[in-house]
């Protein structure tokens, strides 16, 4: 192990410190993290919530599901090559989704603006708050306990957090996760994980579907080297297959540059706390790269993201949270029993218990709620 990596033994602790706790197997505190998240239920409604295309008719289109256990794959890679804990690697990539409502960001635009008065709705901090709070299925306390690291991690997902919204604010002040530091660089690899594995395989799904034209996307020099490259490498293979190969090729490409740039950064850190204190990402892409990766982004964004197509399902995903919202909060018995029984009296915990509810709905639930309460659900919230 890398003495930069976190030793479970010299771990934080979980919130709450549960004394003659059973010791279910051998397993270190990462490990168990990550047991806790494959077994929960937020997790395995991931398999019907939207990664790019919104309810797939399809089923070999990604879903959150899948795209969390390929980014998962990607950061244990990444991690063994640099001597990290795995096993928290791992945890932080499984769970780096889990906050997302049903239809992805259109969803959560819809639950962003219903909640404006109330302090808003973020995907991310929403995650903490359904591990630390949501997620409960211990008789001892609320959430799943994790490990500090964990949830420091997924707190700064995208680097220090200056101005925590009001879910991690009162998260934090219930446990504090230094939310001004960087994160371990497990937590690092995690991202950066995500990142390859959203811009190759979105890559994938839209030429799939169709939204993706390959001749526009080798307009990209980042791309079309790649293609060259595999296309000296197998001449006469069928294209679905050269397509295959040109992603592999590319989350390689961008695995090795990961590394090499990190083995950089970290040069002369000897230990945790100075990744922490290095003042920026000591896990990164090198500036050529990470120039290239913002160039395909900005691609993928014009030409899939904001397709006519997707934005026309969007807005018709949007119809379906705000109608929920509205009507949930109008007639909470809706949400049934336990969540009505739960609804806090005063605002806004009233408007973001509903918000929470919602959140947790998978994209074909959520059609289906709404459906029930309007009588139809809007025609074409599937393009694929």
């Amino acid at each position: 192990m890398s003495p930069l990596a976190c030793d479970p033994a010299q771990s934080r602790g979980r919130q709450f410190a549960l004394e003659g706790a059973i010791a279910r197997g051998p397993r270190s505190i990462y490990q168990r993290d990550r047991d806790r998240i494959i077994h929960s239920i937020a997790f395995r409604r991931l398999r019907h919530k939207t990664q790019v295309f919104i309810a797939p008719d399809g089923d070999h289109y990604r879903v959150r599901l899948t795209h969390s256990l390929e980014v998962a794959q990607i950061g244990r890679v990444i991690a063994r090559a640099l001597g990290l804990d795995e096993d928290l690697t791992e945890a932080l990539c499984l769970a780096h989704d889990i906050g997302h409502p049903p239809f992805g960001h259109s969803g959560e635009d819809a639950l962003a603006e219903a909640l404006a008065p109330h302090g808003g709705w973020d995907h991310n901090a929403h995650c903490l708050r359904v591990l630390m709070l949501l997620e409960s299925p211990y008789c001892e306390h609320d959430g799943l306990n994790l490990t500090w690291e964990l949830l420091e991690g997924l707190a700064k997902h995208n680097g220090p957090v200056e101005t925590p919204p009001w879910a991690l604010a009162e998260l934090d002040a219930a446990f504090p996760l230094h939310l001004r530091e960087w994160s371990c660089l497990e937590a690092q690899v995690a991202a950066l994980a995500d990142d390859i594995a959203y811009d190759n395989h979105d890559i994938d799904d839209g030429l799939r579907a169709g939204f993706l034209d390959l001749d526009d996307l080798l307009a990209q020099p980042f791309i079309a080297d790649n293609w060259r490259a595999v296309e000296r490498r197998f001449p006469g293979a069928p294209r679905d297959r050269q397509l295959s190969e040109l992603v592999r090729s590319q989350i390689g490409l961008m695995v090795n540059d990961v590394l090499a740039e990190t083995r950089i950064r970290t040069q002369g850190m000897a230990s945790v706390a100075d990744v922490r204190a290095a003042g920026r990402a000591s896990c990164a892409f090198s500036p050529a790269l990470a120039e290239a990766e913002r160039g395909l982004k900005r691609f993928m964004y014009e030409r899939l993201y904001y397709h006519p197509e997707q934005l026309a399902t969007a807005d018709r995903a949007r119809t379906v949270t705000a109608g929920l919202f509205a009507a949930f909060a109008t007639d909470p018995a809706l949400m049934g029993e336990g969540w009505a029984s739960r609804l806090p009296v005063a605002e806004p915990w009233r408007c973001r218990h509903v918000a929470d509810y919602i959140a947790g709905m998978t994209d074909r639930f959520a059609i289906s709620a709404y459906a029930r309460i309007f009588g139809a659900a809007p025609e074409g919230l599937s393009n694929v």
